[in-house]
């Protein structure tokens, strides 16, 4: 079976990481992401792959030798305009002569393949959705089922008073290849507001199929966070590699820790790290290739990518930094702030509450206490 993963969004809420890489390849406990999403699809024998994008192609043109690795086939195809969820699915229909899968590229998922394609078929639909039961659907666009599981509206972002299930569309589908018959070539067309509504309203098979699994849109920074705390305590499979020095605690090739260093795990580090003595880091956090943490500084909570240097005093804590970010002395980073590469984070400054810093920016001394 062949699968279409859709990666062709800008990640505008995960500004300023995506502005240099697609938020599928933002790495999460260093690789990435778009990596455990086929890791996944692989667990379950599907080895055929087509990755749709429009936004920084060339990352994932970089990523193929990585996927031959892993002993996958998978093809990238570039969108020469946005064409929506369904229209990229409809500009490469010319490969889908069978039941087929799609998938969302930014959802962090466990959900069992095998089932959902053996409910898919047992019901003889012409697509099934998976679902996810959420706290809040007034968030969400509702799809409420018949007894038999057969999809009988879809209900957009609804009061209170007209939430009549809590499950909302989990953004995995079987699809049979004869609905892209009813999709436009070359439009800005969805799965959500066009194809789905389209086959209801011609009363053909499409079918929910509520999942207990795992589910996590990793689209907002506290969400991206989460990903790594709930992998780090093991809420869903993922292959850790390097060595565990201690308990939850694994390290790449050439890293250094100082004996008199404090590590508490889950934490994760890449290669040729340098972590020095009287540095403290607590998980989950992920350091990425190259990182080095000076005497007293402390990571708590945090993901910081390759090349990041932290000198001493400097605490980062329930915040992401892209590559190459230069923390000073006494620098304070905290509470979901979203650093972009290559910064440079003079001493003394504070950033917390969220605050978000363009790539390549230089912070002087004291200039913030956010």
């Amino acid at each position: 079976m062949k699968a279409v993963i859709l990666v062709g969004g800008l990640g505008s809420r995960l500004r300023p990481l995506t502005t240099t890489i697609p938020k599928p390849m933002l790495p999460l406990l260093n690789r990435p992401f778009i990596a455990t999403v086929l890791a996944h699809l692989r667990r379950y024998g599907v080895n055929e792959v087509i990755l749709s994008t429009g936004y920084l192609p060339e990352v994932f043109t970089d990523f193929l030798a990585e996927t031959r690795a892993m002993g996958m086939s998978v093809e990238v195809v570039t969108e020469d305009r946005p064409l929506g969820t369904c229209g990229a699915v409809k500009n490469v229909a010319d490969r889908l002569d069978e039941t087929f899968l799609v998938l969302n590229g930014d959802i962090l998922t466990d959900i069992n393949l095998t089932n959902l394609i053996d409910y898919h078929r047992q019901k003889g639909a012409v697509a099934t959705i998976s679902l996810t039961a959420v706290e809040d659907p007034t968030s969400y666009g509702l799809v409420p089922l018949e007894r038999d599981g057969r999809v009988s509206s879809f209900v957009e972002k609804p009061s209170w008073d007209e939430a009549t299930t809590d499950l909302i569309n989990a953004g995995t589908y079987v699809l049979e290849p004869e609905v892209l018959a009813h999709a436009p070539l070359g439009e800005n067309y969805s799965f959500e507001r066009g194809l789905f509504p389209y086959l209801l309203d011609e009363d053909m098979k499409v079918y929910g199929f509520p999942a207990s699994s795992y589910w996590l849109d990793i689209g907002t920074p506290e969400k991206f966070i989460r990903a790594h705390k709930d992998l780090l305590e093991g809420k869903l499979p993922f292959d850790f590699t390097g060595t565990e020095i201690k308990s939850r605690v694994w390290v790449g090739e050439g890293t250094t820790v100082d004996q008199n260093a404090l590590l508490y795990g889950p934490v994760v580090m890449g290669d040729n790290c340098t972590i020095e003595s009287n540095a403290v880091i607590i998980g989950p956090t992920s350091l990425g290739d190259g990182c080095h943490v000076s005497a007293g500084a402390r990571v708590e909570g945090a993901i910081c990518f390759s090349d990041c240097r932290l000198q001493s005093g400097a605490v980062v804590r329930n915040s992401v930094l892209g590559r190459g970010v230069d923390v000073g002395k006494q620098v304070h980073i905290d509470d979901f702030a979203v650093l972009g590469d290559n910064l440079v984070i003079g001493e003394g400054n504070w950033l917390r509450r969220g605050i978000k810093v363009a790539p390549g920016s230089t912070l002087e001394p004291g200039t913030i206490r956010f």
